[in-house]
């Protein structure tokens, strides 16, 4: 589990370690035990059962208060995090993606931009039978995209995720999301990056023969380098749409 850029992936990263860890102890404490009483009550060793064994009710009181406490400690950070997981209220950014066999469309509902996410046409060529080209060869092989999501650091992103034929699901393990998109409903997740950079994922539900060739890609960019994306991809759409009205 990678730490990831966002705080939610931090702090679920956080929550994973300190229950592995509790978990450790336990298991520590209770093959202990258990190694121990192997060890040195074996009969080999000369050790004979106790015939005198009574019923305590203050060991079974303890032995049942201890897990349950235990589980009562892990329940309130996890408890916390679901609850900051699915707090999608007031975002700065509202990106809905739309899962096809096998590719994304994305569509910024504030920005009026929108466009579909393909594979990369070196990754496609190369996964090709009989191809010729060597997958090694290819930069983040499988992993790339024509089109990129784009997004501000430091901006509160809110994920609307549909799918228009089958079940996908859009999973980016540095920001901390795997998220179903079902046809005929709308999923909510978020994410705030706090690091420049690009952050990779996939389809994480298994949708068809294409599965594994439709990637999610996320570039963070600063704010002003942002504006310039949209800005540039408005340009496209506008383009696109006078050459579509021309024609």
């Amino acid at each position: 589990m990678p730490r990831g850029v966002t705080e939610l992936s931090a702090e679920i990263y956080d929550l994973h370690m300190l229950i592995f860890w509790i978990c450790v102890a336990i298991a520590v404490v209770v093959f202990g035990v258990m190694i121990t009483a192997l060890v040195k009550h074996r009969k080999s060793v000369g050790a004979e059962p106790r015939t005198d064994m009574l019923h305590s009710t203050t060991a079974e009181i303890v032995w049942t208060m201890i897990p349950v406490l235990i589980l009562i400690g892990m329940a309130i950070p996890a408890a916390q995090t679901l609850v900051r997981i699915e707090d999608t209220s007031n975002p700065d950014l509202t990106i809905k993606a739309t899962g096809y066999q096998w590719k994304w469309h994305y569509e910024y509902l504030d920005q009026d931009v929108e466009f579909y996410s393909s594979l990369a046409a070196d990754s496609n060529a190369a996964r090709q039978l009989y191809s010729g080209i060597d997958p090694a060869s290819v930069e983040n092989y499988l992993l790339e995209v024509d089109n990129r999501v784009v997004v501000p650091v430091g901006a509160k992103v809110r994920m609307l995720l549909t799918s228009n034929d089958v079940i996908h699901a859009w999973w980016v393990p540095d920001l901390a999301i795997k998220k179903d998109a079902v046809p005929g409903f709308i999923n909510e997740t978020w994410f705030r990056a706090e690091s420049e950079g690009i952050y990779r994922g996939q389809c994480a539900e298994l949708c068809g023969k294409d599965h594994g060739f439709m990637p999610i890609v996320v570039e963070v960019k600063q704010a002003a380098e942002f504006e310039k994306w949209v800005a540039a991809r408005r340009s496209e759409t506008d383009i696109g749409t006078r050459v579509a009205l021309a024609d």
